[in-house]
């Protein structure tokens, strides 16, 4: 007779033996169920129809490095990590002082009329008041910039604060770390921010240098295998530098002997523009860098910003606007689209990666087409060829508008400047492509001023008359290998 134990032995077995003789088919039939779910997943969660669509094809078709793929790089956990530790931090003066001030209709005396619905717009998206009084200085490539932000860090006494996507190692970048940690020796409170990836553009990598130095580094989602980071996708892109809260620089570029163009040994030289500004968009500047630097350390720092310090530096209005994967909004999108659509007499756009969502693309031909002056300044050689390639497959949609599309001669052109009119400026590090408005932390500075907007224009004119306008006729005339080269880049642009 079997007893009971033999038989649980018995049956356990045969489950076993079944399993081993379906094993195959179970795990098909799990590989399935999952690219099934996470295909659900990216339907429900995805807010780009196009990113939807491309994820939900590659887990289906490719399970399961489709699956794989999109938890490494598809879902955002940076939000939910930032709402944990209260990020993004809003100054005092937020939403209801905003809302007040609209409802009274206290901003019709803050800037001219034809530019009321451009601020009511940013009012709204950002939650940030329009602060008057600021300065803002361009600061033409690493020649002017560099000097200007080097004499800042030897010159501040309390505190200095130091946010970039890339700190070379190399002489420029040496002198920077130098000035920091020599500031950080004499009890200045000095505290940077390095983007995990970004840092190893240059080796040994600058936040090394730095703690040796025993400067504090917070580095912003750095590559991890243990544990495995699973955001190297979203990159933290901002330029934010603040010195004891009067003066700040922000613009595109990044720290590095490349930046000297007049340097003519040095290897892949690239233009770009930076800013120097004073007054109290500083201290929303510097809110910025705090917010970032709790999400790096989980710590909050105490902000140490003067009002009394930063009153009255000129005549501009301005007010931050942060963007990144972490945001409910596409706020930097909507207020482009939104600026463009109160445009009278002339959109100028300088960027380096021109690949514009369809509302942008809709709301520039319709400018157009209402005999607004659209033009548009791009690198003909750019450090990364497949993000042209791809953006000379859309440009048709624009130049069949009337859209005018100029390439500047190299070397690479990296500045970032968006104009409206003659009083609208957007200055700061996004470029106008998914990458920069639905992956990568930016900010940038929302500028009304008459003077700089003059003098951006100006530098604009200078650039466009050593540049080469491009055709519809050009555009149609690619060889057949190039438009398929081309198209190929394109239908990525969602990821590139």
């Amino acid at each position: 007779m079997i007893s009971n134990g033999q038989s649980i032995i018995n049956l356990l077995l045969i489950v076993w033996a079944w399993l081993v003789d379906h094993l195959a088919w179970i795990v098909v039939v799990l590989i399935a169920l999952v690219s099934w779910l996470v295909a659900v997943h990216a339907l429900l969660n995805k807010r780009d129809s196009r990113a939807a669509l491309g994820w939900i094809a590659v887990c289906l078709m490719f399970p399961p490095v489709g699956v794989l793929l999109y938890f490494l790089f598809g879902i955002n956990r940076v939000r939910t990590h930032g709402l944990l530790l209260g990020w993004p931090l809003l100054p005092a003066s937020g939403r209801p002082e905003n809302k007040l001030r609209i409802e009274e209709g206290i901003i019709d005396h803050l800037v001219p009329e034809a530019y009321i619905p451009i601020t009511v717009l940013a009012d709204r998206i950002t939650d940030l008041p329009l602060l008057s009084g600021n300065s803002v200085k361009p600061l033409q490539n690493g020649e002017t910039a560099f000097p200007s932000m080097l004499a800042a860090i030897e010159n501040a006494q309390k505190y200095l604060y130091l946010s970039t996507y890339i700190l070379e190692t190399n002489t420029i970048g040496r002198r920077f770390i130098k000035a920091l940690s020599d500031a950080a020796h004499r009890g200045v409170d000095v505290r940077v921010i390095l983007d995990g990836v970004g840092e190893y553009y240059s080796l040994p990598r600058a936040g090394t240098l730095l703690k040796r130095n025993r400067v504090p580094v917070a580095r912003f989602l750095p590559p991890k295998l243990m544990p495995l980071s699973v955001s190297i996708n979203l990159r933290n892109h901002r330029k934010i530098m603040i010195s004891d809260g009067r003066v700040g620089y922000t613009g595109g570029m990044n720290i590095g002997d490349r930046y000297l163009v007049d340097d003519r040994s040095t290897s892949g030289r690239v233009e770009d523009i930076h800013f120097r500004v004073f007054g109290p968009v500083v201290t929303q500047m510097e809110q910025v860098f705090l917010a970032d630097w709790q999400f790096c350390t989980g710590v909050a720092f105490p902000h140490h910003g003067n009002r009394e310090e930063t009153v009255k530096a000129g005549d501009a209005f301005c007010r931050t606007i942060v963007d990144g994967p972490n945001e409910d909004l596409d706020k930097l999108s909507m207020i482009l689209v939104g600026a463009v659509a109160a445009a009278r007499h002339r959109v100028l756009i300088t960027t380096p990666y021109f690949l514009p969502a369809k509302e942008l693309i809709g709301a520039l031909k319709a400018a157009s087409l209402r005999g607004v002056d659209v033009r548009i300044l791009l690198p003909s050689k750019n450090n990364l060829p497949y993000v042209k390639w791809a953006s000379d497959n859309m440009l048709w949609e624009l130049l069949q508008r009337g859209v005018r599309i100029y390439y500047q001669p190299p070397p690479f052109v990296h500045s970032k400047v968006f104009l409206v009119d003659d009083f609208y400026s957007i200055i700061g590090s996004a470029n106008i492509d998914p990458r920069s408005l639905r992956l990568n932390f930016e900010m940038v500075l929302e500028v009304f001023d008459q003077s700089l907007n003059f003098d951006l224009a100006n530098r604009f004119e200078r650039a466009i008359s050593k540049s080469s306008e491009t055709t519809l006729s050009r555009m149609d005339g690619r060889s057949l290998p190039v438009r398929i080269r081309d198209s190929l880049c394109w239908l990525f642009s969602p990821y590139l």
